[in-house]
């Protein structure tokens, strides 16, 4: 049985929840059994946000996560409250633009993306979190960039589709940030 259990985090605004969505629906069209669940703070930006993804080759009997195999982090915040949760073994991937703390377990395996630097050099200054969703493909290879850039397109419509190439540009950037790091 396959199973990836991913929480995505960050402050509200940041866009971890659209990071989650955009796994969720890029492995639904390449085919596995999918569960998104999101969760809000209370404030409307600022607070707190974050989700749970699981992608199976089975039917997800129970969606909430207690281990992640990889944890996307987007503020210190979210790293200090998830970081223990990841499984041995697991993944932290987290925007070293925006984190000033490292991962404190010697047990993950941990990928440093300066996504909202890169973000900004593509003149995006709200896209890190495409950088961090590239980045994830990359370390996780579980869903293709390919299906990436088709849910950028059909999520990206009407007044909305100017961002879809500087969307897809960014997760492209995050993917080959990783590719060349390793």
């Amino acid at each position: 049985m396959l199973r990836d259990k991913i929480i995505v985090a960050g402050a509200g605004g940041q866009g971890a929840l659209r990071i989650g969505q955009m796994i969720a629906y890029a492995a639904l069209d390449e085919g596995w059994e999918v569960e998104w669940i999101p969760s809000y703070g209370a404030e409307m930006r600022g607070g707190t946000a974050n989700c749970n993804v699981t992608i199976s080759d089975e039917e997800i009997l129970f969606p909430m996560i207690r281990e992640p195999d990889y944890l996307i982090v987007m503020n210190d915040l979210s790293l200090g409250k998830f970081e223990c949760r990841v499984r041995p073994g697991g993944v932290v991937i987290l925007d070293s633009s925006m984190i000033s703390n490292k991962v404190g377990r010697d047990d993950l395996h941990a990928y440093y993306v300066p996504a909202d630097g890169i973000a900004e050099e593509e003149g995006n200054t709200r896209g890190a979190n495409m950088v961090l969703l590239g980045a994830y493909i990359a370390v996780a290879e579980r869903v293709s960039l390919e299906s990436i850039c088709n849910i950028i397109d059909h999520s990206f419509t009407g007044y909305k589709a100017k961002y879809a190439d500087s969307n897809k540009r960014l997760v492209k950037r995050g993917f080959e940030y990783i590719k060349k790091s390793n």
